[in-house]
């Protein structure tokens, strides 16, 4: 489960997934023109989020260069982004902010703001450091404290962000602070004895913001599934999707979640009207192929066509995901043990990544492909059932292969 998925809460803003980062690919696409079109906008005039943006894009051109009203436009597009899935919204931050100095003088709020895009962009290293400046600024800053921690956790830097859930939790209310380091807890050993203190701490709050109830209620959910119980993983998924919030995580966490539990049509009837998220698109076309509908060539169609795409224009936000549907729907396994390597050799390392490198490594019968996993399991303790069962699996294989 994606550490930053809570980072909403912090914020009052919305939830999201963390893109993952790819391999190294040529310099961006450059258009021949300006009449060359690159992206249509996602524009839906009835949408209170539109207006919304109308409003916040017509105070920023009403005073340009103001540092207050490009980060509140910026902070609203990230939001979407994270809420949808749609990685153009992230584009339009960026430019709202490109007027703004650079400077170590920046208020805390724009480097925040230019963290959280940084990360996006799977530029950890800068995203850090903007933090740091951040956080000397305002060392009890529960935003930057919680991105800094996420950012951490991506990594499986999990002595760092333990540290820095500490600090939140001294700063932010009781649930929140619990669930960032039961989060932690939970990746280093202690999964049962985390969702305890999660779901006790969550049924003390029945009246928390709704964001942060749907994080928690997510969470319990990655946890009860980790540790193999489906019924209360089920009833928690359900407990989050009720409190009727848009969040593309959520959506793909309970998709994954019905696919693993063989229940591919409740996952496409989940997911019917989610398909400018990439992420999603994929577990739909997922689902489809299971129930083997005609659909699932089209939307795999459509996901090649976008993977060209971001190639095209030197992206690759979503390796995880391009490795999964390498394996699942091309059958190339030395594609996608190549693209998930990659992926986890540039420091995403969360236990979906995991997961793929594992079984795009048994596919392509090279148990040594998926060590460095195997190695993060041992180190860290990270338990979840089906982790486990493809650990066994890879150090079964031939000496020749596997350790």
């Amino acid at each position: 489960m994606t550490f930053l998925n809570f980072l909403g809460c912090v914020a009052a803003t919305g939830l999201g997934l963390l893109a993952v980062p790819g391999t190294v690919w040529p310099a961006p696409f450059v258009p021949a023109n300006d009449a060359v079109v690159l992206e249509k906008l996602p524009y839906r005039a009835a949408d209170p989020a539109q207006r919304e943006l109308r409003g916040l894009r017509a105070a920023l051109a009403a005073h340009p260069g103001n540092a207050e009203r490009a980060i509140a436009l910026a902070r609203r597009y990230f939001d979407l982004a994270q809420a949808e899935g749609d990685p153009r919204y992230v584009g339009y931050a960026e430019a709202a902010l490109r007027p703004l100095p650079e400077s170590d003088a920046a208020p805390p709020e724009l480097l925040v703001v230019r963290a959280q895009l940084a990360q996006y962009r799977h530029q950890f290293a800068r995203a850090m450091a903007l933090l740091d400046k951040a956080l000397s600024a305002q060392p009890q800053d529960p935003e930057a404290l919680a991105w800094s921690a996420a950012v951490r956790m991506v990594q499986a830097d999990y002595a760092g962000a333990h540290r820095d859930c500490e600090r939140l939790a001294r700063v932010a209310s009781e649930l929140l602070g619990t669930g960032c380091l039961a989060h932690v807890a939970a990746a280093t050993g202690k999964l049962r004895s985390a969702y305890e203190r999660l779901l006790a701490a969550s049924e003390r709050h029945p009246a928390a913001r709704l964001t942060l109830r749907l994080w928690t209620a997510t969470l319990l959910a990655d946890m009860a599934q980790r540790l193999g119980d489906a019924g209360a993983a089920d009833a928690h998924y359900r407990a989050a999707i009720a409190l009727g919030e848009t969040d593309q995580y959520l959506l793909a966490a309970y998709a994954e979640f019905l696919l693993d539990e063989q229940r591919p049509a409740e996952a496409a009837a989940l997911l019917r009207d989610w398909e400018r998220s990439d992420v999603l698109l994929l577990l739909r076309a997922r689902a489809l192929r299971a129930l083997a509908r005609p659909e699932a060539a089209a939307l795999a169609g459509k996901l090649q066509a976008r993977y060209a795409a971001d190639a095209q224009r030197g992206e690759r936000l979503h390796a995880q995901d391009e490795a999964r549907f390498r394996l699942e729907f091309l059958a190339d396994a030395k594609g996608a043990v190549t693209i998930a390597a990659q992926n986890w050799g540039a420091g995403q390392r969360e236990a979906a990544d995991a997961r793929i490198l594992m079984e795009a490594a048994l596919a392509a019968g090279d148990a040594r492909l998926a060590q460095p996993v195997l190695e993060w399991l041992a180190a860290s303790g990270y338990e979840d059932f089906r982790l486990a069962r493809l650990a066994a699996q890879l150090r079964s294989m031939p000496r020749s292969t596997a350790r």
